[in-house]
């Protein structure tokens, strides 16, 4: 869980982290009163698409195979096993 919440976050901040990257490399400043308005929507509208696009492709293969029942985590004879399909 935390791991997804991870990448998808870093998903997020790579366009504007991106965008800070160019205003150091061009103005040799990133103050907020560099950051135009237009430049802030567009980063937006791409860090919500790579978001987007993450859940699809590292999300999309963790559904249950055909046929396949969940067991949820447990405790066996003190040893803690993990939720899985069978």
């Amino acid at each position: 869980m935390a791991r997804s919440l991870l990448i998808e976050l870093a998903l997020f901040l790579t366009p504007f982290l991106l965008y800070g990257a160019l205003l150091l490399a061009t103005k040799g400043s990133v103050v907020p009163a560099n950051w135009s308005p237009r430049a802030l929507a567009v980063a937006s509208v791409a860090a919500v698409g790579l978001v987007a696009l993450g859940l699809f492709l590292f999300e999309h293969d963790r559904v249950a195979p055909p046929g396949a029942h969940y067991v949820p985590a447990q405790t066996r004879d003190g040893a803690f096993v993990p939720g899985h399909f069978e």
